[in-house]
């Protein structure tokens, strides 16, 4: 993962609200917003959504990591890119998971971050 100097000039909030408004331009479905801040040291925010099939999935990660690097000057870090079921992106205090949505189905992360009985936020109505 990249430290906060590398990927961190926006500061986690400002970095957060980048990526949500990317993955709104390109119409992401079910967006969820994990706060991880005093739960895990890796990153300060997870945010987790939903492309309809492959193509869109890489193309929401590429369009949010160009958005980014135009923003910031900052160069994220992707896996998955080629296949596109499952794209990871490293942005520093904020990790992105854009997923097909079988995909997304099978691994469920939104609870495996989230205590039982609590729910993930869900951002926006896309």
């Amino acid at each position: 993962m990249a430290s906060t100097t590398e990927a961190g000039a926006l500061g986690s909030d400002a970095m957060l609200a980048l990526i949500l408004s990317s993955l709104d331009d390109d119409k992401a479905e079910d967006v969820v917003q994990v706060d991880l801040r005093g739960k895990s040291s890796v990153a300060d925010y997870m945010v987790i959504a939903t492309g309809r099939s492959t193509r869109q999935v890489a193309s929401m990660a590429e369009k949010l990591m160009d958005r980014v690097k135009a923003r910031s000057g900052e160069s994220l870090r992707a896996e998955g890119m080629e296949t596109a079921d499952w794209v990871l992106i490293d942005a520093g205090d904020v990790i992105v998971h854009v997923f097909r949505p079988e995909v997304r189905d099978f691994y469920q992360l939104e609870k495996m971050w989230l205590p039982q009985g609590e729910s993930a936020r869900v951002v926006g109505s896309a």
